[in-house]
């Protein structure tokens, strides 16, 4: 059986698709980000990332992951909701840094989980797991051949929009962002023309990789959060633009944290809009390392719309 027969049957479901496409607006639009000072939610010695934030009825829910030192679960007002399990596809090192969403009356909340460096999507509703992933590991030598994580789940109907991270066999790995729809919130099909965001150039606050995208709708077009990774491993978010959600434009503004507890990372983050403002909540640590023990904190901040 040929390579390329091998790779056309294990694709699963691909297909061409945008978002619905947006008018655009002011060229020059741009945000400025107004951190506030202190973290919001800090559960040292435990570290707190990944918030997830989605209103519920009148209240705020900030759906989050925790890490003890050996496991990542997820939490809601520091009570473990989501552990993983070992004795299936999960394995036993992380079931969190998810994307909640309210659907219907219920909570949807896809999440991370799998063995280290072999990480899928699952998805739980109300906090009960499906039992199978939801989005799997692309075909072989794909861009996103060994990691799927990160998501960040949008909805416009009548499709489900899930950005994600993706990671390839090559050494050191490439971490890239790509993007999949789905009717149901279950089974999804992925863009074909993936990835859609790449790491930047040499030198870059992006180099080493990208992730962590968090997508929403402001002026006329598509905006993204997403962090970015430089060779010291410090952490800052970038912003990028699109009319289609599909092809992206980078743009120069690099957010850095602004106090101690974030001075070296800030990551994960998680966008509201509410009443024309744009409400963001993203962790943040001390010490630069790539996925944790960071002394990982929650912080928030808001987005002002400026013109360059």
């Amino acid at each position: 059986m040929s390579l390329a027969f091998l790779f056309l049957t294990g694709c699963g479901g691909y297909a061409n698709f945008t978002l619905p496409p947006l008018p655009g607006g002011d060229a020059k639009l741009t945000f400025a980000f107004e951190q506030q000072p202190a973290p919001v939610v800090s559960e040292l010695p435990r570290e707190s990332l990944n918030p997830s934030v989605v209103r519920r009825g009148s209240a705020l829910m900030d759906v989050y992951s925790v890490f003890d030192g050996a496991t990542w679960r997820t939490a809601v007002e520091s009570r473990v909701v989501l552990a993983p399990d070992a004795r299936t596809w999960e394995g036993s090192y992380i079931a969190a840094n998810g994307s909640a969403l309210v659907v219907g009356n219920e909570l949807w909340y896809w999440y991370e989980a799998g063995a280290r460096g072999d990480h899928r999507i699952g998805l739980a509703r109300d906090f009960q797991k499906l039992p199978q992933p939801a989005l799997d590991h692309g075909p072989y030598r794909s861009w996103d051949e060994r990691v799927v994580a990160d998501p960040y789940v949008i909805r416009i109907e009548p499709y489900f929009y899930m950005y994600y991270l993706g990671q390839d066999r090559a050494q050191p790995p490439r971490q890239r962002l790509g993007v999949a729809r789905s009717r149901d919130g279950v089974h999804w099909e992925k863009l074909r023309s993936n990835p859609i965001l790449d790491a930047g150039e040499p030198g870059a606050f992006d180099e080493i990789g990208v992730g962590e995208p968090a997508v929403w709708q402001y002026g006329g077009f598509y905006w993204m959060l997403y962090t970015g990774r430089d060779a010291r491993e410090y952490r800052r978010l970038g912003l990028a633009r699109s009319t289609d959600g599909v092809r992206w434009t980078k743009l120069p503004e690099v957010f850095s944290g602004t106090a101690a507890w974030d001075s070296k990372v800030i990551c994960d983050p998680s966008v509201l809009v509410e009443n024309g403002e744009i409400r963001v909540w993203f962790g943040g640590g001390d010490e630069a390392r790539p996925d944790e023990n960071l002394h990982g904190q929650i912080g928030y901040g808001v987005l002002r719309p400026v013109t360059r």
